[in-house]
């Protein structure tokens, strides 16, 4: 099974990066391929809506995305991790996922789906917020569900953590590790 993960705090070492490790040792230790993105040290440029992908499914913009595309349609399962900023998620997801409008135009207008291979294609998504507050764990959940269906993910789960903000204060939390750990033992079995 291919797993591919997405990195998308400028924090090394952050909440964010401590939880997305967490989960991919369940991953490595049930022997499945993994892949790991960290977006804030890539070239991605943001979409330009030209509508070049309208009719072919293929952006036209020339980037570190290249890499990410074909690592998106060989997953069986993908994981989102970003922190929360602003209601919702960081910068560095966001625009990798409005990158993937390619990837919506092959599905939607062309009618041509990602297939589901023989592990069907599953998804996680990790947040981290330092409010306390459902609203940005929603608006959150709510874009990565929309890039999710969008990449052929017809599933995912979240786990989530607010009121965590200072860098490795989910070290403190007292279920953080535990549940990420079992996510990513569930994400692949």
């Amino acid at each position: 099974m291919k797993v591919l993960a997405f990195q998308s705090s400028p924090r090394v070492d952050g909440n964010t990066d401590i939880l997305l490790k967490e989960t991919l040792k369940a991953v490595s230790k049930s022997g499945h391929d993994v892949r790991v993105f960290r977006l804030n040290a890539m070239n991605i440029k943001p979409c330009q809506d030209c509508g070049g992908c309208n009719n072919t499914g293929v952006c036209t913009v020339k980037d570190d995305m290249d890499e990410i595309y074909g690592a998106i349609r060989e997953a069986d399962r993908v994981i989102l991790a970003s922190p929360i900023f602003f209601f919702n998620l960081s910068a560095q997801a966001k625009i990798m996922i409005d990158r993937c409008q390619s990837f919506w135009c092959e599905k939607y207008l062309l009618k041509r789906p990602i297939p589901g291979g023989p592990y069907g294609r599953k998804g996680l998504l990790l947040l981290v917020g330092g409010m306390k507050k459902e609203t940005e764990i929603q608006c959150s959940e709510a874009t990565a569900k929309v890039f999710f269906r969008s990449i052929s993910v017809p599933e995912h789960e979240m786990l989530s953590f607010t009121g965590v903000d200072a860098k490795g204060a989910i070290l403190e939390h007292p279920t953080a590790l535990k549940d990420a750990y079992m996510a990513g033992k569930k994400l692949v079995t």
